[in-house]
């Protein structure tokens, strides 16, 4: 019995360390969209991985009236205590992790600049992400994931064969963008409606795979890329990044403040129909319930939120003004714009609420609700 528990977790480490770099895939490139598309992906890369900080001591109001000080606990919400199971072979890699630690956390876990708890937050991990323990002391552990290098509470990791078979468990198909701009479209050939334009490095998740193309997912709705454009690998979530974000003149403290307070849930769980900043909300319910906190209150719909307030074009907008994307169907996704070209948004269930580019998609139109 133990002869065969070894085989098949090898069996699964040459699964989920394979990346599978399809053909063709770095030298081709689509057509990049004209006018403001071709703005939007020419300046792209001056703000691309700036994210936002949450101070160590910066307290927020959750929508259920409860003051918690950010700094105070290092997971938002907390877990059962997770065990260390019995290590795994030395130089194995696991979806790219070669010392793996998965976060078990009902919604997310700090992570901190120092391993101290009144340390600044430097990013967050969703439960179920993937990390590469890089030291251990016994109650905190150096760890990285993503472009996030920091400290967590060992408590909240587990580690060896227990790590091996919850990766293996929560493991998604990743397709990353290897050209410059991607088309998504509605349906599997190129004459059909673009849905979208993803920026290279973008990574979607696969719903489907055939031949020449994989079905994504887009924020809940569904699209198609071209396998000539795209890396397919097996990975876990990664944690998200809270760098400071440095605001222009002009900023009112308001908006600073909102988007300071949308940013302590980034981590926190996406599901469909909730309003729950930490329990779980979709894309509108996520803005409704910050906007909330502020005194303006919207519908629960993203197609009706965006007819509120005024419609602004995307180069006038500030923190705290709202982006929509959307298909031939019409606006089917919201986020709230954070600067420098950022937005946090509640995104899918495979992701949460999490930190993107503005552009990752064409936004259908942008708008202002918020007072100056």
């Amino acid at each position: 019995m133990k002869s065969n528990r070894k085989w098949k977790t090898t069996a699964f480490i040459l699964t989920c360390g394979l990346t599978v770099a399809l053909e063709g895939g770095a030298a081709a490139q689509t057509s990049a969209g004209s006018g403001l598309n071709a703005g939007i992906f020419a300046t792209m890369d001056s703000y691309y991985n700036t994210d936002i900080v949450v101070s160590a001591t910066n307290t927020v109001t959750t929508m259920e009236g409860q003051s918690e000080d950010a700094a105070a606990t290092d997971t938002t919400v907390p877990a059962d205590t997770a065990a260390t199971d019995t290590a795994v072979p030395v130089d194995t890699t696991i979806c790219g992790y070669t010392n793996l630690g998965i976060a078990q956390v009902d919604s997310s876990l700090n992570v901190r600049e120092q391993p101290d708890t009144n340390s600044d937050i430097v990013g967050k991990m969703q439960s179920d992400a993937g990390c590469e323990i890089l030291e251990d002391d016994g109650e905190w552990l150096k760890i990285e994931s993503g472009q996030v290098t920091g400290y967590v509470k060992a408590e909240y990791i587990i580690t060896g064969e227990a790590a091996v078979a919850k990766a293996q468990e929560v493991m998604k198909t990743i397709a990353t963008v290897t050209t410059q701009t991607l088309n998504v479209r509605a349906e599997m050939n190129t004459d059909c409606t673009k849905l979208a334009l993803m920026p290279e490095g973008e990574e979607l998740e696969v719903l489907n795979q055939y031949d020449g193309w994989v079905e994504v997912d887009l924020d809940g709705d569904v699209g198609y890329a071209s396998t000539d454009y795209v890396e397919i690998s097996q990975q876990l979530p990664k944690a998200q990044t809270m760098t400071e974000l440095k605001y222009g003149q002009g900023v009112s403290d308001t908006r600073v403040s909102l988007v300071a307070y949308a940013t302590q849930f980034v981590g926190n769980p996406y599901v469909w129909g909730g309003t729950s900043l930490t329990r779980g909300a979709d894309c509108s319910g996520f803005v409704l319930s910050v906007y909330a906190n502020y005194g303006v209150y919207l519908p629960h719909s993203s197609r009706a939120q965006a007819g509120c307030g005024t419609r602004i074009s995307a180069s006038e907008a500030q923190p705290g003004d709202l982006f929509f994307y959307g298909s031939g169907k019409g606006i089917n996704h919201v986020a709230i714009y954070i600067g420098n070209g950022q937005i946090v948004h509640a995104s899918s269930p495979s992701t949460g609420i999490k930190i993107s580019n503005a552009y990752y998609r064409s936004p259908v139109c942008v708008v202002r609700v918020l007072g100056n």
